[in-house]
């Protein structure tokens, strides 16, 4: 394993500025997943109540649960890449030496900056078009949909925010490559 769980993500020094700055809007952003999670779980036991205690029907829950579960799981992508918490297989990295290492870490940043960078434009033209054409949902509630599509450009452009920080945390030496502390092979 790279990194222990509970070691600074931040390598010979302590991030300042906007890349500081940078990492409070990502903690922020595991918050507010974190509480439409819990949120979502509250709606899922009232749903649970009123269908089964209360025999009634219902209109909006499901939809809400959905939709929160999904913006949560976008705004929380920060978060854990701050966290180092993506999936990764750190065995190639481990092997390198130093220089090797850095490069394939500068490398891998500016692929998932680009790729991210796609997400974001993609998702902030599907949000448009549901702002413009004030799409609805189908169902009885009828959301307009551009509020739960807001979680795409939002969740990817802070992703592609905390991304660039990254890059600049390596490329400036405060990060090291992967999170390895191995100085050589």
């Amino acid at each position: 394993m790279a990194a222990d769980s509970n070691s600074n993500v931040s390598g010979p020094g302590e991030r300042t500025g906007w890349l500081k700055i940078v990492d409070h809007i990502s903690t922020t952003c595991g918050w507010v997943s974190a509480s439409m999670i819990l949120v979502s779980v509250f709606i899922t036991c009232q749903m649970i109540f009123v269908r089964f205690v209360l025999n009634q029907s219902t209109i909006w829950q499901t939809e809400a649960v959905t939709f929160l579960m999904v913006a949560a799981t976008l705004l929380g992508l920060p978060y854990v890449q701050k966290l180092r918490g993506h999936v990764n297989v750190d065995l190639i990295p481990l092997m390198m030496k130093p220089g090797t290492r850095k490069a394939l870490a500068l490398f891998t940043l500016s692929v998932s900056i680009i790729i991210v960078a796609v997400m974001f434009v993609y998702g902030f033209e599907f949000w448009h078009t549901a702002w413009t054409r004030n799409w609805k949902s189908d169902t009885v509630w009828g959301v307009r949909l551009w509020i739960p599509y807001l979680a795409m450009p939002v969740g990817f452009g802070l992703l592609l925010l905390q991304l660039i920080a990254d890059l600049a945390a390596v490329i400036t030496g405060l990060d090291k490559p992967f999170n390895i502390n191995k100085e050589s092979r």
